[in-house]
């Protein structure tokens, strides 16, 4: 199929392929393995509080921290106080970031409690209102995160796209599902079809449920969006950018990582997260980004009940060779996974137009968990 150039104000963007936020994961190690895999467009931060920006909290200082090869960079704000948002924004221009997302999607109470996240769809004109004051205020194109509505009975986003771009947002990104939703149920590609066709110049990115570069594929053809936005689905598996960007130019699959790939990015990660955040602290975070990548990996009880347990590199070696060894057990003569073992593909999960969401799922998606405490903790 045809991909088309993406660009984002002045921003141009080398693939239509974004790695969304994700609250505790979309750190800046995880931002540099995903880089090196390649076939990314644009990355975005994990979203953090304007208020706790502007105050030089040491952690949403670190939430946005980055280096000379995570670029190009968005940062995304949650926040319902203009003056806050804008001031924020304006920071962020000058450290150099490359664009600033607003984040008008998340469903989490204590985000929307505030007025932040998905409340921000529930009042258009205020809402644009403080979106037009960010514009005005930097150079640097200003995007908005945003979910169909709160609930199906109030599916704005349409409505709302279209009055961000007369204030002059740069792009929109909608998942396909409602704040009621949260991350369950099947994304409505018929709602993310609305979308692109409410707005008349800037670009509309899909999000929800892309897990494979077949989903990209029908995501963009079923919605005419211009590009997607992938969060879980990179955790699932690194490689979709670099693989959807084959696909989609070639229309051929590439084969699934091997496993010694798979060990060797999964290192890397590893590697990173000591690099920024030191062995202990480091270590502890990747207790939860190890399990991911075993997914992928076939039988791997033994590896997740001793990840959740290190402390140190030595300790995840150490670790990492036992598990080898036990997992040769599930191999053929030549080292690969006996059939009866191999991890099965990624089903689709989108609704189409005409279906309704009583009608079965046809996959069930592992959840991610969202960190609890205050936002500036993330």
């Amino acid at each position: 199929m045809e991909v088309r150039a993406l660009a984002f104000g002045r921003l141009q963007l080398a693939t239509p392929l974004l790695l969304s936020p994700l609250a505790g994961y979309t750190n800046l190690p995880f931002r540099l393995v995903i880089r090196e895999v390649g076939g990314v467009g644009l990355c975005t931060t994990d979203l953090v509080n304007a208020r706790s920006l502007l105050e030089k909290n040491r952690k949403a200082l670190k939430l946005i921290e980055t280096s000379a090869l995570d670029t190009p960079l968005a940062v995304q704000l949650f926040g319902s106080v203009p003056e806050e948002m804008v001031a924020a924004t304006k920071m962020l221009e000058e450290i150099g970031v490359a664009s600033v997302d607003v984040n008008m999607g998340c469903p989490v109470r204590k985000v929307c409690q505030v007025g932040g996240g998905s409340a921000m769809m529930t009042e258009l004109g205020r809402t644009s209102a403080l979106v037009r004051r960010m514009v005005e205020a930097v150079k640097i194109p200003v995007t908005c995160k945003m979910r169909l509505g709160w609930d199906d009975d109030n599916l704005t986003a349409p409505d709302l796209a279209r009055a961000l771009e007369e204030v002059g947002v740069a792009a929109i990104m909608v998942h396909g599902r409602t704040r009621q939703q949260g991350f369950e149920g099947r994304v409505n590609l018929a709602g993310i079809r609305r979308v692109v066709e409410a707005v008349r110049t800037i670009p509309v990115i899909g999000n929800g449920d892309i897990t494979t570069p077949e989903a990209a594929r029908v995501m963009l053809e079923a919605t005419g969006c211009h590009g997607v936005s992938i969060g879980r689905g990179a955790f699932y598996n690194p490689w979709i950018f670099s693989h959807t960007q084959h696909y989609l130019l070639t229309g051929e699959l590439l084969p699934e990582p091997r496993f010694a790939e798979r060990v060797k990015v999964m290192s890397r990660h590893l590697d990173l997260m000591v690099e920024v955040f030191g062995e202990a602290l480091g270590c502890t975070m990747f207790r939860k980004v190890g399990p991911w990548y075993a997914k992928r990996f076939g039988p791997a009880s033994f590896f997740n009940k001793g990840i959740v347990k290190i402390g140190t590199r030595d300790d995840y070696h150490t670790l990492l060779a036992a598990y080898i060894t036990w997992r040769e057990q599930f191999l053929d003569g030549e080292g690969n996974l006996l059939p009866k073992f191999s991890p099965q593909p990624h089903a689709l999960n989108f609704r189409h137009e005409g279906e309704d969401e009583d009608t079965p799922a046809v996959a069930k998606r592992e959840k991610i968990l969202v960190p609890s405490g205050p936002q500036e903790l993330w």
